[in-house]
C-alpha cells in the first residue's frame, strides 16, 4: 500500500504538468488517472487480501 501512497502524488504532478503543456490531452490524462487508481483500489480486494 505504501507504493500507491507514493505513486499518487507523483502521477498527479506529472498529469498537472502535461495538462499545462498540452491542454487538449486533459480528457486522456484524467481517464488514465481514474483507471489506474480505480484498479489500484480494487487490486487488494480481487485477490482476497
Amino acid at each position: 500500500m505504501t507504493g500507491v501512497i507514493i505513486l499518487q502524488p507523483l502521477l498527479a504532478l506529472i498529469a498537472g504538468v502535461v495538462i499545462l503543456i498540452f491542454p487538449r490531452i486533459l480528457n486522456y490524462v484524467i481517464a488514465a488517472y481514474l483507471i489506474l487508481f480505480g484498479l489500484a483500489g480494487l487490486f487488494p480486494h480481487l485477490f482476497g487480501a
